[in-house]
């Protein structure tokens, strides 16, 4: 895949953090430790690529990068040919509409404080401030009947809706903007295993009918296996092994993988 076939292109993304040194290393000088080391990839588009590890690889960290929720150390994000990392004003609001994020805790990232109709319609004040409450409320209306909510859910709380409902508030939230690009960090890891089966079919769902292109971030691979056409294996802050799905899980050349692999009883590979 060349760059112009890419929808994003990501390269040598690092970043690193600094961290107290602690009681016992005979100081209180803080140190810095590397979170994402080079991180290079692309993803066509209506994809789903899937970066895959165990807790504390970077994978989150990667995932807030591609949207700038977090500023990378130095590298490049290219969207639809536009540099992210350049971007600003109005150049970096119109391309902020067209890539969204579903995060991992379906209790943390949702308001308590706010209606769910406020919080589906909260990016359609931002980015569409001409349409009128009433419309921005009937949009919302539809795109929780997409997740498969009812009206009744616009004018309740987050509190009184059970995790796996939650985490379809949060994709209705995603995606009422119609982005191009969904990063979705570790999407089922917090729900029972039905229930995330359930989101991992809705979210293939909506992707064949919005066209949607993914990151997916997991520990997971049978998760990985069920959803994703790339992989990447991330350990440490790199990717030790990257490649088509089948190629990976069945094929793995690095050790990492492969303990990976042998972590899980089966693995359903992807048809």
């Amino acid at each position: 895949m060349t760059a112009s076939q890419a929808l994003l292109d990501v390269r040598d993304l690092r970043k690193s953090f600094r961290r107290s040194a602690g009681t016992f290393s005979g100081g209180s000088e803080s140190e810095r430790f590397t979170a994402v080391d080079g991180a290079s990839f692309r993803v066509a588009a209506g994809e789903t690529f899937a970066i895959v590890g165990e807790s504390g690889c970077g994978k989150t960290t990667l995932a807030r990068m591609l949207l700038r929720l977090i500023e990378p150390d130095s590298g490049q994000v290219y969207f639809a040919g536009e540099n992210l990392l350049a971007a600003g004003g109005s150049g970096l609001r119109a391309l902020r509409r067209q890539m969204q994020m579903v995060f991992q805790d379906p209790f943390a990232s949702l308001n308590p404080r706010m209606r769910v109709g406020e919080i589906v319609a909260e990016p359609l004040a931002i980015h569409e401030r001409a349409l009128s409450h009433r419309e921005r409320r009937n949009t919302a209306a539809l795109m929780l009947a997409r997740v498969g909510l009812g009206a009744d859910a616009l004018d309740r709380y987050p509190h009184e809706f059970s995790g796996g409902q939650r985490q379809r508030i949060g994709i209705a939230r995603a995606l009422i903007l119609q982005p191009k690009l969904v990063v979705a960090d570790e999407p089922v890891s917090a729900l029972d295993v039905s229930v995330g089966a359930q989101v991992l079919l809705l979210l293939q769902q909506l992707q064949r009918e919005f066209g949607l292109t993914y990151v997916f971030i997991s520990h997971s691979l049978p998760v990985v296996a069920q959803l994703a056409t790339q992989v990447a294996v991330m350990c440490a802050g790199r990717f030790v092994e990257t490649g088509p799905a089948r190629q990976i899980l069945e094929h793995s050349r690095h050790a990492y993988t492969r303990q990976l692999l042998a972590s899980v009883p089966e693995v359903p590979l992807p048809k």
